[in-house]
């Protein structure tokens, strides 16, 4: 499942009340963590728990500490410091050598949900929006300041931007579109996939896709269907569909917005679908990565997709793409060489 927080309020919803219900947010860190200021997740009662706040060191006693949320009835604030020995985050075995603070707060009916149900209709509608966390030691039936905002406010403290999911729009679906839509899946992204072709796009096909669209370019033009675009694939191994995808991006605002636009194929096809388009590289609304991907190895289509993720995913965090180095070795010279002779000796 997707720690992203649109699947976890998915999972909360329809059992928000059927047992009690916890929020633990990360409102602090320092030095080095596993996950950052305005990280969640949801615990309940029965003993589940969606997201995650570390690699797997914490969870469980936070599952701890919710109890004493339901049984007080009030916020909890819980602080593992890694750099105090005598810390219950060095029983843990926390690795990352930082602080982590973290707020609990119970989720009922008299707290208004802490406004989740809010923030879950905005995520549901694609919507980007702030959350307000009220950090004081409150009781749960006093109510609770936790709200969705629509833009910032300085003077709330903290204030989490939630944005929804990157959306990946496919254009063409073959077999080797698959991949590139179970991995988007797992990575908790909105897929749209799209093939004006009968037997491409088929719902059977591509079960994790959120929409799909099998429907004639033409009637597109001015769809309200298509999803505001985060990143866009044109793959449909035919250079007159690749085409007329282009100039769908070129003519559609909600895909003309896309951080990342990627075509399959070697650059000398690329000049021939351009063409086919009557479309300059310039004329397009964002650079054109073709051939498509970073260049992992691999010539699977599992392979293929997780490139071309991995690139667009990088366009669209804005990151470097590149690699974050390697530890350096601390074996001296001298030690290095004893090891050597000895191999040699053992042949």
């Amino acid at each position: 499942m997707s720690n992203r927080l649109a699947a976890l309020l998915a999972n909360w919803f329809p059992e928000k009340d059927t047992c009690q219900w916890v929020l633990a947010s990360i409102i602090e860190t320092q030095r080095s963590s596993y996950r950052k200021a305005g990280a969640m997740m949801l615990i309940n009662s029965l003993g589940k728990s969606y997201g995650l706040l570390s690699g797997g060191c914490l969870e469980a006693d936070l599952k701890r500490q919710a109890q004493k949320c339901w049984q007080s009835e009030t916020n909890l604030t819980v602080c593992y410091d890694m750099q105090d020995d005598s810390d219950i985050a060095w029983q843990l075995g926390i690795g990352c050598g930082g602080l982590v603070k973290v707020l609990l707060q119970p989720i009922n009916r008299d707290n208004n949900y802490l406004d989740l149900l809010t923030l879950k209709n905005q995520l549901d509608n694609r919507s980007a929006c702030f959350y307000h966390i009220d950090t004081s030691t409150k009781h749960a039936t006093s109510g609770s300041n936790n709200q969705v905002l629509s833009k910032a406010d300085s003077s709330l403290e903290p204030l989490i931007a939630i944005k929804p999911a990157p959306a990946l729009v496919i254009f063409g679906g073959g077999i080797d579109a698959q991949p590139l839509v179970k991995i988007a899946h797992t990575l908790g992204w909105f897929i749209c996939l799209v093939d004006s072709r009968t037997a491409y796009a088929r719902s059977a096909y591509f079960k994790e896709a959120d929409l799909v669209l099998n429907q004639d370019y033409d009637n597109l033009e001015q769809s309200l269907l298509l999803p505001k675009a985060d990143a866009v694939v044109i793959m449909h191994h035919n250079v007159s569909l690749d085409a007329r995808a282009l100039q769908l991006v070129n003519s559609q605002n909600n895909l003309a917005v896309a951080s990342y636009l990627g075509l399959l194929g070697p650059q000398h096809r690329t000049e021939q679908v351009l063409e086919k388009a009557q479309l300059n590289a310039t004329d397009l609304p964002n650079k054109l990565a073709n051939p498509i991907g970073f260049d992992l190895g691999g010539e699977l289509p599992e392979s293929i997709a997780l490139a071309i993720l991995s690139q667009a995913h990088a366009t669209i965090e804005q990151a470097s793409g590149k690699s974050l180095g390697y530890f350096p070795s601390n074996i001296s010279t001298n030690i290095a060489n004893s090891i050597k002779k000895v191999v040699s000796h053992a042949g």
